[in-house]
C-alpha cells in the first residue's frame, strides 16, 4: 500500500465539498484542496487557471489523468499537480464524475479514501441560491448528471457516505480524518 494518502470527495454541486475541505484543513494543516487545472472563465478560487495550450502540452506528455467539461470550462487533474499536492500533505480532490474517481484510483499510486457527500436536489438549489450563484440552473443540471452517474455505477464502493443535511462539516471532517488515521495505522502493521 502506498504511504501517500489522498481524499476524493464526490458529490453533486453544493453537497459540501468546499465546506468539508475547509473543516478538514481546520482539523489538520496536512489537508489541502487539490487545485485542479481550469481552462476557461469564471471562478478562479480553488483552481490553477491555465490555457488550452498548457492543457494540450500536459496531454501530449501523458500527464492528464482525467479531464472533464462543465459550465463551459475544462477541468483537469494532472500528474505534476498531484505530485506537488502530495509533497505538501494530503490532497483533497473534488469530483462529480465516477470516471474521474476511477482514473485517480487506477492511475495515481496512493491510498485514496473515497467519500460520497450527498444532499437532495432541493438542498442544492437552496444552497446555490443562498450563496448567490448566478448559474443555479446549470448546477441543478449537474446535480441531475451526478444522480445519473451514481445510478449508472451501482457497484462503486464508498469508503464513507455522508448526508450533508444530517452531518455537520466538522463531523464529516472528523470521520474522514479518523478513517485515514485508521488506514495509516493498518498499513504500518
Amino acid at each position: 500500500m502506498s504511504s501517500k494518502q489522498g481524499v476524493i470527495l464526490y458529490g453533486p454541486p453544493a453537497s459540501g465539498k468546499d465546506t468539508v475541505t475547509a473543516a478538514l484543513a481546520e482539523l489538520s494543516p496536512r489537508y489541502a484542496q487539490f487545485a485542479r487545472l481550469k481552462v476557461g472563465t469564471g471562478k478562479s478560487a480553488g483552481y490553477r487557471m491555465g490555457t488550452a495550450e498548457q492543457l494540450r502540452e500536459l496531454e501530449a506528455a501523458d500527464h492528464v489523468l482525467y479531464a472533464n467539461a462543465r459550465y463551459g470550462n475544462t477541468y483537469a487533474i494532472d500528474r505534476p499537480g498531484l505530485d506537488a499536492a502530495f509533497a505538501a500533505g494530503v490532497p483533497v480532490v473534488h469530483l462529480g464524475q465516477v470516471d474521474g474517481i476511477r482514473a485517480l484510483v487506477n492511475g495515481y499510486p496512493a491510498a485514496w479514501t473515497v467519500v460520497l457527500l450527498w444532499c437532495p436536489r432541493t438542498v442544492t438549489e437552496q444552497r446555490s441560491a443562498g450563496r448567490g450563484d448566478s448559474d443555479t440552473a446549470a448546477r441543478l443540471a449537474a446535480w441531475d448528471a451526478t444522480r445519473e452517474d451514481l445510478d449508472a455505477h451501482p457497484d462503486l464502493a464508498w469508503d464513507l457516505t455522508v448526508d450533508t443535511t444530517a452531518v455537520s462539516p466538522q463531523e464529516a471532517a472528523r470521520l474522514i480524518d479518523q478513517l485515514l488515521v485508521q488506514r495509516a495505522g493498518a498499513a504500518s502493521v
